[in-house]
């Protein structure tokens, strides 16, 4: 035996279900059969069977007797040696064992009824090693062991031949997979014959149970069909208008909702005129006239005071134009952002709107010549030697004033402007730089006008 650690955990439960396999019936008849061949009693338990079996001395010599018993043993299990080991070492003990799988897998015992080993010697699939010496049992059956024998009966061989005729015989059976046609039969039938539900045909079915509905269709029970006629009108719920009470006539019924403490008071002759929330305009009361429902929010502390009649003009914000004082005139309210130290003094109305709202007129001097900051930056920039009614070019560079040099330089706005130059570039356009009109800037600004 090894000094291998006791299971635990999950390994303990997955022992303990193999073991539950271990059965009492089929150890009785291995061990009777070991008794029969080798007179070795050996005592009846699980433990017991794997103490007296786990050095395989055992099991080699039940080999040898099943060998030299065996007149027509398959050839190599005939040629094996068997030889017993009888050291008591734990590798010795385990090549007893071996050397008896061997002998059962060349007897012909299926490598799938075979045990391990250590399944013996630690005890850990006593079940599946009775297994195995069943199955070899089986096998000595089936060589013509002389000696006893146990185990089920091996299967043999037993090919069937059936001529065509047989064959063809089975095509006119219904196979069980199709289910049974026990006791069936198709007596009476015809081809070309009305399918009626359920197999019953209309003329074999009883007077009495045509009044009838069939539970197929729920039950029929207490029910009735007095006063039914053909041709008569179907009315809702099965209830004839002409029937109603007058009572009855003013209620809505549950299935469209309740109407307690409902009431059509006041209500016109069919016809009249629906009006929103079902309240008339004429009904309104004066008080209700200036005030917004809550369905369009609120209006406490609202007025319509000083509301001019029907068609008057909309103004901004509801704020008529001719109240508006003088003060906030050149203002920007605050939905615009914000108008701090903003000045609307001296725009007029259908004037020019200039770019910045700024009139050509006050720009001074120095700023003629500059771009915004909008625009960038013209920090070191020049418009010398620009030009009015000249082509516009790309990246605004006359094609024969590129030098050697720039033509393989690719300008500021593809990349870098290193080595770049504009000299040599006019005006092509009605567009003037900042909105500003040619006739009001200085000659400084734009570098000496047009040839």
């Amino acid at each position: 035996m090894t000094s291998r650690a006791e299971a635990s955990g999950d390994m303990l439960v997955v022992r303990s279900k193999i073991a539950s396999r271990y059965d009492p019936e089929a150890e009785k008849e291995v061990l009777g059969w070991i008794k029969q061949i080798l007179a070795v009693d050996v005592e009846p338990g699980m433990r017991s069977v794997e103490k007296t079996l786990a050095n395989g001395r055992l099991l080699v010599r039940l080999a040898k007797a099943i060998k030299n018993g065996t007149p027509n043993c398959p050839p190599k299990a005939a040629r094996m040696g068997l030889r017993e080991n009888t050291a008591n070492v734990p590798f010795k003990e385990m090549e007893n064992i071996q050397v008896f799988l061997l002998f059962c897998e060349n007897y012909g015992v299926p490598r799938t009824n075979l045990f391990q080993t250590v399944d013996l010697y630690e005890g850990r699939n006593m079940a599946q090693v009775l297994s195995c010496l069943q199955v070899l049992g089986s096998e000595c059956q089936r060589w013509g062991f002389n000696g006893p024998t146990i185990g089920p009966k091996p299967v043999e061989v037993n090919r069937r031949q059936f001529s065509k005729e047989q064959l063809r015989q089975g095509h006119t059976i219904i196979g069980l997979q199709a289910g049974s046609n026990k006791f069936a039969t198709q007596a009476g039938m015809k081809i070309g014959g009305v399918r009626h539900v359920s197999d019953i045909r209309a003329d074999d079915m009883s007077k009495e149970g045509q009044s009838h509905i069939s539970q197929q269709a729920g039950t029929n029970k207490f029910a009735t069909q007095s006063g039914m006629r053909i041709g008569g009108v179907r009315h809702v719920s099965d209830i004839r208008a002409d029937d109603m009470t007058q009572e009855g006539q003013g209620i809505i019924g549950l299935q469209a909702g309740t109407n307690r403490l409902a009431s059509q008071a006041g209500m016109a002759s069919i016809g009249g005129v629906r009006h929103v929330a079902d309240i008339r305009a004429d009904d309104m009361s004066q008080a209700g006239a200036a005030v917004i429902g809550i369905q369009m929010g609120t209006n406490r502390l609202a007025s319509q005071a000083g509301m001019t009649s029907f068609g008057g003009a909309r103004n901004n914000v509801d704020i008529p134009t001719n109240v508006m004082s003088k003060e906030g005139a050149s203002v920007i309210g605050q939905q615009m952002g914000t108008n701090r130290f903003a000045s609307q003094s001296g725009m007029t109305f259908g004037g020019v709107r200039h770019a910045g709202d700024i009139p050509v007129a006050d720009i001074s001097k120095e700023g003629a010549s500059v771009i915004g900051l909008q625009m960038g930056t013209n920090q070191y920039a020049t418009q010398s030697g620009m030009t009015f009614g000249g082509v516009r070019h790309a990246g605004d560079i006359r094609v024969e004033d590129i030098s050697n040099e720039g033509a393989m330089v690719i300008g500021l706005q593809m990349g870098s402007n290193k080595g770049a130059t504009q000299s040599g570039m006019t005006f092509g356009g009605v567009r003037h730089v900042g909105d500003l009109r040619v006739s009001d800037a200085y000659d400084d600004g734009h570098g000496g006008g047009a040839d």
